[in-house]
């Protein structure tokens, strides 16, 4: 776990693909972005226990998308913290296991060290708990103190979530620092188009601070970085 500012804790490990997720602790309840590999949730407990904090102090997880990695100890969590948990309406049924994840292409796009992962997805494999949404997230709401961003193109129900007083920005896959920063993972962005106008407006924050999906955060010189995806 990394305090990347007051309030706003990073976790990750190798699994997944250098999967993150988000602590977030506005003084008060914690609220929590996506749920790491691992189906027992351990990682994410022992970091809120690090934080001095009970788990049952998680009120919300939400989700910013329905993909295998960022689901993983969601249902543990929830079973074991009585957290609300959010998701987008089209992401949803993905998320209470009623649907599977849209596949995509097995051609190669980036580097090979991804085509494991764009393998299972298309095989639907390893499959997560499954774990209903408790209420849907749209454009224009709040998770804690962060606002929810409608950012389609990874997925039509992907999420962004903004913290305005912190100048944080959780892009989730919309931008990715493993293997290499980039507009996400290409072979898993399923609509260019919606892709890049998600881009532009994320590089329109002018975040400090950048939270990915995959890879560590981006910390140093973060806007410009982004800027310098959009096409």
């Amino acid at each position: 776990m990394t305090e990347l500012a007051p309030g706003i804790h990073s976790l990750g490990h190798a699994k997944g693909g250098h999967v993150h997720a988000f602590l977030i602790d506005d003084g008060g309840e914690l609220t929590l972005v996506d749920t790491l590999f691992e189906g027992d949730g351990r990682l994410v407990l022992e970091a809120i226990r690090g934080l001095g904090r009970s788990v049952t102090d998680l009120k919300r997880i939400a989700i910013t998308h329905g993909h295998r990695s960022h689901l993983g100890g969601l249902a543990a969590l929830k079973r074991a913290s009585g957290a609300k948990v959010f998701a987008h309406e089209w992401e949803a049924d993905i998320v209470g296991g009623d649907r599977r994840a849209q596949p995509v292409t097995l051609v190669p796009k980036q580097s090979l060290r991804l085509f494991p992962f764009q393998v299972g997805l298309w095989l639907g494999r390893p499959k997560h708990d499954p774990c209903p949404v408790d209420e849907t997230l749209a454009e224009g709401d709040a998770v804690g103190p962060l606002q929810v961003l409608h950012a389609p193109g990874h997925s039509p129900g992907h999420l962004g979530f903004y913290w305005p007083e912190r100048q944080f920005l959780i892009a989730g896959d919309a931008v990715a620092t493993w293997p290499e920063l980039c507009a996400g993972w290409h072979a898993f962005n399923l609509n260019r188009k919606q892709h890049t106008e998600t881009l532009r407006r994320l590089a329109s924050l002018d975040a400090r601070i950048v939270g990915v999906g995959h890879g560590d955060p981006i910390t140093h010189a973060a806007a410009d970085r982004v800027r310098s995806l959009v096409t």
